[in-house]
């Protein structure tokens, strides 16, 4: 079982972050239907790498479950309204981690997003065992 590369899982949750903080940004700038539903898409994407970078050695089927768990729960999280976590929200920070309301529109986002990073490290196993010896085979990739 070929691990993955910590350093360019740990590189890639930032620059997915920055790829969906400039989703949000420059939202006039793309299409409706991207920047509508781009950010939560990448945000997805973001929880499956960091949590392939937690986790080195998962397959890409129990990150992407995991994955989907999390920001599932996250959404769901979003019916519930206290004072505090409604401080939290109204944060930045806050408000990108928690989220602000539930959509299911969200649901089917996070749905493409994990399987974007499922594709992404499926292809990048595969590229890298091509350029492996099967004797060397439990490298970094």
């Amino acid at each position: 079982m070929i691990r993955r590369n910590r350093l360019l899982y740990f590189v890639l949750v930032f620059v997915v972050i920055a790829l969906g903080l400039a989703s949000r940004r420059y939202a006039a700038m793309l299409p409706a239907f991207l920047a509508q539903y781009a950010g939560d898409t990448l945000w997805a994407v973001m929880v499956f790498v960091g949590i392939g970078w937690l986790a080195p050695r998962w397959s890409s089927f129990r990150v992407a479950v995991v994955a989907l768990v999390v920001s599932y729960s996250t959404e769901v999280s979003q019916l519930y309204h206290a004072p505090w976590i409604d401080t939290l929200r109204h944060n930045r920070i806050g408000g990108l981690v928690l989220g602000y309301g539930f959509l299911w529109s969200d649901l089917a986002c996070y749905t493409v997003g994990v399987a974007i990073g499922v594709v992404f490290d499926i292809a990048l196993r595969r590229a890298t065992e091509r350029g492996i010896p099967r004797e060397n085979q439990t490298q970094n990739y």
